[in-house]
């Protein structure tokens, strides 16, 4: 999943986006709202994480902007205010949840979770042929048997598995995977999806990962148990 951290404070954005992708989330970080409005203009997110203290706009005010931007993702608030009259105004602003700080890691990735589920993003787990996905623990199995997977790699199996039947470009499967600060092209999702195959194959998942030249890649079951 693609996500924004837009948060000013650069100690703790560092360790959220490093927290993020060891769970297999592409995290871009934007340090205040000028370059949120940037990042929402260029890329689709799946869920923004937002900070309120931000050092150039209140960051309701930066909410706003993004809605009229028409940014949809849901937009986690993460902030020290915490009073109750905060957190209304919060979700009234057209926030879809939050969290105060200071804040356990798991809770917040938990809220995330959660949001991607209510956003229409996937239930706990996502399934074909004898895979499964638990989407809460983010590990990939074949008959109860643990996929070793790297967390790029799950977030590529996990962007294929949310598209069941459908084609996945290479810029989908690379925005997935990929922040800005990657350095990366995108001739590197062959060798992702190359390695992928081979683990699948190795436990005979009954799935295969079917290349459409020009086009892109899709999930599938076949008959290989």
């Amino acid at each position: 999943m693609r996500l924004l951290l837009i948060e000013d404070d650069s100690e703790l954005a560092d360790g959220l986006v490093h927290a993020l992708a060891q769970s297999g989330h592409a995290c871009d970080h934007a340090a205040d709202g000028r370059a949120a409005l940037a990042a929402v203009a260029a890329t689709s997110y799946d869920l923004v994480v937002l900070d309120l203290g931000l050092p150039d706009v209140d960051g309701l005010d930066l909410l706003a902007a993004l809605r009229r931007a028409r940014c949809t993702a849901p937009v986690l608030i993460l902030t020290a205010r915490d009073g109750v009259g905060d957190r209304i105004r919060g979700l009234d602003s057209g926030g879809d949840d939050y969290l105060a700080k200071p804040f356990a890691l798991g809770e917040l990735e938990a809220r995330i979770r959660a949001l991607l589920r209510r956003a229409g993003s996937g239930g706990d787990a996502l399934q074909i042929g004898r895979l499964a996905f638990d989407v809460a623990t983010r590990t990939a199995s074949v008959d109860g048997e643990v996929l070793e997977l790297t967390a790029r790699e799950l977030a590529l199996l996990e962007a294929l598995l949310r598209r069941p039947g459908r084609i996945v470009s290479k810029q989908q499967l690379f925005d997935a995977v990929y922040t800005w600060e990657a350095g990366a092209n995108l001739s590197v999702i062959e060798v992702h999806v190359s390695r992928l195959r081979r683990k699948l194959e190795g436990l005979r998942a009954g799935v295969g990962v079917r290349a459409l030249r020009g086009l892109g890649y899709r999930i599938e079951a076949r008959d290989d148990a």
